[in-house]
């Protein structure tokens, strides 16, 4: 299967660049896979598109502030973008390459992170927050990725609340100075994210409020919580001509037996977003039953996967030849997809993480 033939053009201006102003009056495009036609809505309408007995199945990972600007001794501004934690203390070397001892004062964390500018960054670069936080480059992983460990004077979940900003996506181009607003630590994120994680958001949650569960409660809709925490993988392009070649980066992700029992005895399993998707099938078995548990995943969903536990999806439109892109071909089918796709191009839908979303039944 080529890669290419899950490419088309977006233009540049359908890219959104803010979030819809009321989260719940993002448009929502409805495919029929039985029918294999298409409506347009607003997502104020998806409680009318479930019914009791339905189980809505949504990932409450919360997003980190997981972007962080430093100095480097020098002086020069260097940026970071926190993608895993390391479980594991690391020693920590100096610019000649001799070991020293792991950092202790503080809050010491080990993170792979991305730095940019990244070409003039040697082991042993101290990167400096304040006079009180700092980070050093202990480790080259790969041509962008790098370890570093932090030394900081407040708990490290403060600090980056302090210090760090909302990981956007690179395709959300802003001025320097208005790279992240403050709208933006409110705005995404869902409103019932929980158990802090990713550094990229669920963001078919987006869309969302209040009103929208208060609608759902009253259709006996259940709600299952999921955790699967976004890494940054998310973003990273497909390099593979051959579709089935790709390897997925590995995201943890947990399923309580509350949830586990509400997903078994759902009439429909409607999934919200991706995430959720690969955590309930990660979880099922051949006969669609999860089970509990707290593991992590690979799950690479592409045409001509067998869905065993999911009935429909609500997703966002997504980037051309991305993982997440595939995968609502894999669960709609190509040709649909690419009508909607189509049509949503002609109607002038907004894309990609802060724009519309598709809900496929």
């Amino acid at each position: 299967m080529k890669l290419s033939d899950f490419h088309y053009d977006l233009p540049q201006s359908r890219i959104a660049q803010q979030p819809c102003a009321q989260r719940d009056h993002a448009r929502m495009m409805v495919l029929d896979r039985r029918g294999q036609h298409l409506e347009h809505r607003h997502f104020y309408d998806f409680p009318d598109f479930l019914q009791k007995g339905d189980v809505l199945v949504i990932n409450d990972s919360k997003v980190i502030p997981a972007r962080l600007s430093g100095a480097k001794e020098t002086g020069s501004r260097i940026e970071l973008l926190l993608l895993s934690r390391h479980p594991d203390p690391l020693s920590i070397r100096n610019a000649e390459g001799a070991e020293s001892s792991p950092l202790q004062t503080g809050a010491d964390e080990t993170w792979d992170v991305l730095l940019k500018p990244g070409k003039r960054v040697r082991i042993g670069t101290k990167i400096n927050f304040d006079d009180s936080n700092q980070a050093t480059v202990i480790e080259r992983i790969s041509e962008k990725k790098w370890r570093v460990a932090f030394s900081t004077a407040l708990p490290f979940d403060l600090f980056l609340q302090q210090f760090g900003k909302a990981p956007l996506p690179p395709y959300i181009k802003r001025k320097r100075e208005e790279l992240s607003r403050p709208q933006d630590r409110e705005r995404y994120q869902t409103i019932y994210a929980r158990h802090p994680g990713s550094v990229a958001a669920p963001t078919a949650g987006f869309h969302f409020s209040e009103a929208q569960f208060k609608a759902l409660q009253e259709r006996e809709v259940a709600i299952a919580p999921v955790t699967l925490h976004v890494g940054f993988g998310t973003f990273t392009p497909i390099e593979t001509e051959e579709v089935e070649d790709h390897v997925m980066d590995a995201e943890s992700f947990s399923l309580s037996p509350e949830s586990a029992e509400r997903i078994n005895s759902a009439r429909r399993v409607i999934a919200v977003g991706t995430t959720s998707t690969r955590v309930l099938e990660s979880a099922a078995d051949d006969q669609g039953r999860v089970q509990p548990m707290s593991a992590s995943s690979r799950l690479f969903i592409y045409p001509g996967y067998r869905f065993k536990r999911v009935d429909a999806l609500l997703t966002n439109f997504h980037l051309p030849q991305s993982s997440l892109f595939l995968l609502a071909c894999a669960l709609a089918g190509k040709d649909l997809i690419f009508q909607a796709y189509s049509a949503a191009i002609q109607e002038e839908y907004r894309f990609y993480s802060y724009g519309d979303c598709m809900l496929i039944l």
